[in-house]
C-alpha cells in the first residue's frame, strides 16, 4: 500500500479520478470482524474452486455477504499458453461470469497499455473513478461501465510473490458508491485476496504448461503425483501415428523458421483432427505424431472409429492446404492406424525424466507408418485395427516390418489409395 497518496487527481481536468488510501484502521469493529472473517472464507473457499471454472461468482457472493454493494469484479490472469497470454474474466451480479482468451500479438498489447490495469500497475496506485464525473475517453471500459448503469469503479493492482504484475477491478451501481470503509474493507481483505488469486494462478499456468508438452491425460498423472522412474500404466487404445513423407529433402534448402512454419501448419491439418475426434496427442517426434483413442470398457469399436475418422479428416486437411498453397512445397503424409496397449512410463536417469509412451504395440505402429511410402498408401491399418471397425476394409496382403518376425496382414481404404 506503500506510495498511495489521497487526492490525486489524474487526468487533469476530466474529473473527479482518485487513488484512495485503504486505511484499515478506519474499519469499525464490526467490519473489521467481517473483514476477517472473509479473509478466512477465501482462504479456504476458493482455492478449492477447479481450474477453469468460475470463481469471481464465489467471490462475488463473499463480498456481498460481507456487506460491499459490488456489481461487477473483473481480472485478467497470465497465462503460460501456446494459443493466448491471458485469461480475462468478468462477472456480474446479475448475468453471472464471462470468459475470454487474449491471444498473443500487438492488438492486445495496445489494448493493455490503454487500459486502467495497466495504469495500476505502473503506478501502483489504486484507482476510483466517479463515473457521472469521469470522461468516457479516459479509459476505453468507462463508456461501457456508464451505458450500464455503474455509478464508481475501482482499480486495484495485484503483484505476486513471482513478481507478476496483475490487478482486479470492481464496480457498483449504488448511487452512494463505495464508501471510506467500503475502500478500506477492500485493502484489508487484499493481501489475502492476492495470495489466493496467485495460487490459482500458478495451477492454472502449471496446468497449461503441462498440457501443451505432455498432453491432458499424463499432465493429470504428473500432477497426482506419478513421477517416479519406473511407475507404468497401461492403456488399451486405437493408435495412430503420422509421419510426412521426405521431410529431410523437403527442409533441406530452409531456413529454420521455414521449417518450424512448415511443421506448424502440417501439425494444423492433424492435431486439430485427432482432438475432436477424442484423441490424445502424446508425442510429436520430429515430423511425426503419435497419438492414442482410449477403449471405454468393452466398447472397443468407437475408438478404433474415431481414430479412422480422424485419420481421414486429416488428410482430406492437408490435401485442401496444398490445393491453398499453404506449403511452398506440396506436403504429403504416411498413417498407420494399429490397436493395443500404450504404455506410459517416466524414463529417464536422476532427475531428469520423460513421460514417454512405451510398447510393442506402438513399436508397431510407429514401424508401420515406413511401409506407408513403400506400398504408396496414405493410410494403412493393422488386423488387430481392422477387427475393431464396424466397415470393412481392403486387404492388401502381408507384408514384414522390421523388428517383427512374422508378417503382417495390413488394410486400406480404397478411396485413398495413391
Amino acid at each position: 500500500m506503500s506510495g498511495l497518496e489521497r487526492n490525486i487527481l489524474i487526468g487533469g481536468d476530466t474529473g473527479s479520478h482518485r487513488s484512495p488510501v485503504p486505511d484499515a484502521l478506519s474499519l469499525s469493529n464490526e467490519r473489521l470482524k467481517a473483514a476477517l472473517v472473509l479473509r478466512d472464507r477465501m482462504i479456504a473457499e476458493l482455492p478449492r474452486v477447479p481450474n477453469g471454472s468460475d470463481f469471481l461468482a464465489p467471490l462475488g457472493e463473499l463480498l456481498r455477504q460481507a456487506g460491499l454493494k459490488i456489481d461487477r469484479i473483473a481480472s485478467v490472469f497470465e497465462a503460460l499458453h501456446a494459443d493466448y497470454i491471458g485469461v480475462g474474466r468478468s462477472w456480474t451480479w446479475k448475468e453471472g461470469t464471462s470468459t475470454r482468451f487474449v491471444k498473443h500479438g500487438e492488438q492486445y498489447d495496445q489494448s493493455y497499455a490503454s487500459s486502467p490495469f495497466s495504469y495500476v500497475n505502473r503506478t501502483g496506485k489504486w484507482l476510483l473513478l466517479d463515473l457521472a464525473e469521469t470522461s468516457d475517453d479516459l479509459f476505453p471500459i468507462i463508456l461501457e461501465l456508464k451505458l450500464r448503469g455503474y455509478s464508481q469503479y475501482l482499480t486495484v493492482p495485484l503483484h505476486y510473490t513471482n513478481g507478476t504484475e496483475n490487478a482486479i477491478s470492481f464496480a457498483t451501481k449504488s448511487s452512494e458508491g463505495f464508501s471510506k470503509e467500503d475502500i478500506a474493507f477492500i485493502g484489508n481483505i487484499l493481501p489475502t485476496l492476492s495470495l489466493t488469486f496467485e495460487m490459482r494462478s500458478n495451477r492454472f499456468r502449471i496446468d497449461n504448461v503441462l498440457r501443451t508438452y505432455v498432453g491432458n491425460e499424463p499432465r493429470r498423472a504428473i500432477l497426482s503425483g506419478a513421477i517416479r522412474r519406473g511407475q507404468v500404466t497401461r492403456i488399451r487404445s486405437a493408435i495412430l501415428c503420422a509421419d510426412m513423407r521426405d521431410y529431410t529433402r523437403i527442409t533441406s534448402t530452409m531456413s529454420p523458421e521455414q521449417a518450424v512454419q512448415l511443421l506448424d501448419t502440417y501439425f494444423d491439418c492433424i492435431v486439430p483432427c485427432v482432438e475432436i475426434h477424442g484423441g490424445e496427442i502424446l508425442k510429436y517426434i520430429g515430423d511425426g505424431v503419435l497419438a492414442i483413442f482410449r477403449d471405454h470398457g468393452d466398447d472397443t469399436g468407437s475408438a478404433a472409429h474415431n481414430a479412422l475418422e480422424a485419420a481421414m479428416e486429416s488428410l482430406a486437411r492437408l490435401e485442401q492446404a496444398n490445393k491453398q498453397g499453404r506449403f511452398a512445397k506440396p506436403v504429403s503424409v504416411g498413417i498407420a492406424l494399429h490397436h493395443g496397449e500404450a504404455a506410459y512410463g517416466n524414463v529417464g536417469s536422476g532427475s531428469r525424466l520423460d513421460f514417454t509412451v512405451i510398447g510393442p504395440d506402438v513399436n508397431f505402429a510407429s514401424r508401420l507408418t515406413r511401409l506407408n511410402k513403400l506400398l504408396h498408401e496414405p493410410l494403412l491399418t493393422s488386423r488387430a485395427f481392422a477387427n475393431q471397425l464396424w466397415r470393412d476394409l481392403d486387404p492388401i496382403g502381408s507384408h514384414t516390418i522390421d523388428g517383427f518376425e512374422e508378417p503382417i496382414e495390413l488394410f486400406r481404404l480404397s478411396k485413398f489409395s495413391c
